[in-house]
């Protein structure tokens, strides 16, 4: 049997066995956690039906002290956020397919929609409960708690009167971002590596890395306890992804042709743009469930106030990253580039990310302004260094997202920024550490790179049998 397949038998083996203590917690546990004598009263009972009495099924129970109609907008609003955080996915695919060449499109599709699918598992089974130990999520006015069994998000059904949020709709949201994180890398190892590597990087991303790096922050850890300030995830989802995305590129190396013999850059265009920029429209959109969505609150008049500040301050950095990244361009290649303007509005996105909810709308477009320059130079710095990434995941998440970190302690009212400074790197350096160390280890017993030959040929057909496009 071959080794990736070894290794994907285990996978899968890893997650079913992961899942069953959590059914078999959910399904033992008869008796939902209580607080107080209000929640207590509103439980529903859970002694054993007598004999030839039928066993009701078991039923949400609010307490009686819960704002309905608060915990109602809250929910619904929190839905829809996460809905639109999963959209971003399509965008995300539609981005680096255009920006690649033809041959390799199913490839890309296809790593695009088992980060959702093997993250989405991996992430209720373990890296839920890795990341939110204390079954407590950060909001603006400070930390919300839910009600939980034991052994995972499992079933509560009663809630106290301080509980914001069912948890299958907190997982919903947390999961779109866990997503996120771990699609990035796509883009960056594109058109050269092996399908199965990318699965067991997606697998180990999303179980185990970006959970315990966010843990840190949004689990209420030790980088929280100092002071570290990341609103929605320049960091956190990011940054993560994009220094990940940047082990990978290197240790992958450039694809064939990326480079002539004497080591002179040769560029190795996108086959659709009119693709990637829907996909960057599309993003854009998304982003409107990552940053409004991530002040969790909107049932009164501060919140929504503040939800619709993020809203603005998102879209302003984007408009100045994108303006700048194609005025830049201009100056440079004698020629406005549509690539490095799309770039721009993604690298504005990242770099407000963190920072949305601390900062003025001019200050806002101040950050968008210099994620955009910041993005045209590191696309030309890894050309430079010949590290080939070809959508620029990289730059615009990984540059970006330390920038948005920095950028708050800079601009963010109360921030400190040598705390920003040093708790950002500490994320990047795990992120980057963790994924150069796997990537070696795949390198090493041969599980990473396509052979040359298949390189050329296109993955589309040598990994999967089918063509993107019939000719």
């Amino acid at each position: 049997m071959n080794v990736h397949r070894v290794l994907l038998s285990l996978l899968v083996g890893a997650v079913i066995v992961a899942g069953v203590p959590l059914v078999e917690s959910a399904r033992a546990d008869e008796t939902p956690p209580v607080t107080s004598e209000a929640t207590q009263a509103a439980a529903p009972s859970t002694d054993p039906p007598s004999e030839g009495e039928a066993e009701e099924p078991r039923k949400f129970a609010a307490s009686p002290e819960l704002n309905e109609v608060a915990y109602a907008v809250d929910n619904i609003m929190l839905f829809l956020c996460a809905v639109l955080v999963l959209f971003m996915q399509a965008g995300f695919a539609m981005v680096e397919a255009g920006f690649n060449a033809s041959k390799n499109t199913v490839n890309i599709l296809f790593k695009n929609v088992m980060d959702l699918c093997i993250g989405a598992l991996l992430f209720w089974a373990v890296g839920y409960n890795l990341m939110y130990p204390g079954g407590e999520f950060p909001g603006p006015n400070g930390y919300f708690g839910y009600a939980s069994v034991e052994g995972g998000i499992g079933r509560p059904e009663v809630y106290d009167a301080t509980t914001r949020f069912h948890p299958q709709v907190d997982f919903l949201f947390q999961v779109a971002f866990a997503a996120t994180a771990a699609t990035i890398v796509s883009g960056a190892v594109a058109g050269r590596l092996k399908f199965s590597a990318y699965l067991i990087y997606s697998a180990v991303i999303t179980a185990f890395i970006y959970p315990i790096s966010g843990s840190w922050k949004w689990g209420l850890g030790w980088l929280n306890d100092a002071g570290f300030h990341d609103f929605a995830g320049s960091l956190v989802v990011h940054a993560v992804g994009g220094f990940a995305g940047l082990a990978g590129a290197m240790i992958l190396g450039p694809r064939i042709g990326r480079y002539s013999a004497d080591g002179k850059s040769q560029p190795m265009l996108g086959h659709n743009m009119s693709m990637a920029t829907l996909g960057v429209f599309i993003l854009l959109i998304g982003w409107f469930g990552f940053n409004p969505g991530s002040v969790l609150m909107f049932n009164d008049a501060g919140n929504a106030g503040l939800t619709m500040l993020v809203a603005t301050n998102t879209l302003l950095a984007a408009c100045a990253g994108g303006f700048v990244a194609m005025l830049i361009s201009w100056a440079i290649f004698k020629k406005p580039d549509l690539s490095m303007a799309l770039n721009g509005i993604l690298a504005g996105l990242v770099g407000i990310t963190a920072n949305a909810d601390v900062v003025t709308n001019p200050e806002s477009i101040i950050i968008g302004a210099a994620a955009g320059g910041l993005v045209i130079a590191g696309i030309v710095a890894l050309d430079k260094l010949k590290i080939d990434d070809p959508v620029g995941a990289f730059p615009v998440h990984g540059l970006c997202g330390l920038w948005g970190g920095v950028a708050t302690g800079l601009f963010g009212e109360g921030k400190d920024l040598g705390t920003q400074i040093w708790a950002s790197l500490v994320i990047c350096a795990w992120a980057f550490a963790t994924m150069f160390i796997l990537f070696s280890i795949l390198k090493a017993i041969g599980l990473l790179r396509v052979p040359a030959e298949e390189e050329i040929q296109g993955l589309d057909m040598v990994e999967h049998g089918m063509p993107a496009y019939q000719h």
